[in-house]
């Protein structure tokens, strides 16, 4: 059967990799891998995990607040109209979203600290206010007490989920919870913006995170 096969292909056969080999090989990786998600990473505390991941995304919002505001005045839009947006009527509108962001950072990082969350009236209704309340959340999370966060990653979290109550591991609350909940109400804010014609992109979004360029 080799003769009716060209030299090029056999040649492309026979360095194709062992899938077998490759598949054994990659199962004993997933079976080291299996107890993965209950260990954590020495170099990264609890703390380091939780505060600046908000920060750095409030004051993302806060920057992205800063266009949307530039855009309205170049458009001659009122701004109460981008914050009274929504990507879908049954949705929050702008405003809510960086409350809601907010409030995720403000609880998230309390609940961790073993504190109960300031309240927050959401009552804001211009640009300035969104931005002056990222400011005392922020504020709020560098007040907390790290060590207390970092001790955290075991100790039961209670929180209220409507009318029932949540509970679960710290560290569990962190990863499935609390910043996934940031990231939805940060990224649909962005999302409105975007629908709405201010010009942002994924580095608004970003914002300004730890990295060296060379």
């Amino acid at each position: 059967m080799h003769e009716r096969i060209a030299p090029e292909l056999l040649r492309l056969m026979a360095a194709l990799p062992d899938r077998q080999a490759e598949s054994k090989e990659s199962s004993g990786r997933a079976a080291d891998l299996s107890n993965s998600s209950t260990k954590e990473d020495s170099a990264m505390s609890m703390s380091l995990a939780a505060i600046p991941v908000f920060e750095i995304g409030l004051n993302a919002l806060s920057a992205v607040l800063d266009k949307a505001d530039a855009y309205a005045a170049a458009k001659s839009i009122d701004p109460a109209v981008l914050l009274g947006a929504r990507l879908f009527p049954d949705m929050f509108a702008f405003n809510r979203q960086v409350q809601s962001a907010c409030n995720q950072a403000k609880n998230g990082g309390a609940r961790l600290a073993g504190i109960d969350p300031p309240k927050f009236d959401d009552n804001e209704k211009t640009i300035a206010e969104l931005k002056a309340r990222i400011v005392r959340t922020i504020a709020f999370l560098k007040a907390l007490d790290a060590k207390r966060i970092d001790e955290s990653s075991d100790r039961e979290i209670t929180f209220p989920l409507g009318p029932n109550t949540g509970y679960m591991k710290g560290v569990d609350y962190l990863n499935h919870f609390a910043v996934p909940n940031f990231y939805f109400h940060v990224t649909t804010a962005y999302d409105i913006l975007r629908h709405c014609g201010v010009e942002i992109g994924k580095r608004d979004f970003l914002g300004v995170i730890p990295m060296r360029v060379t």
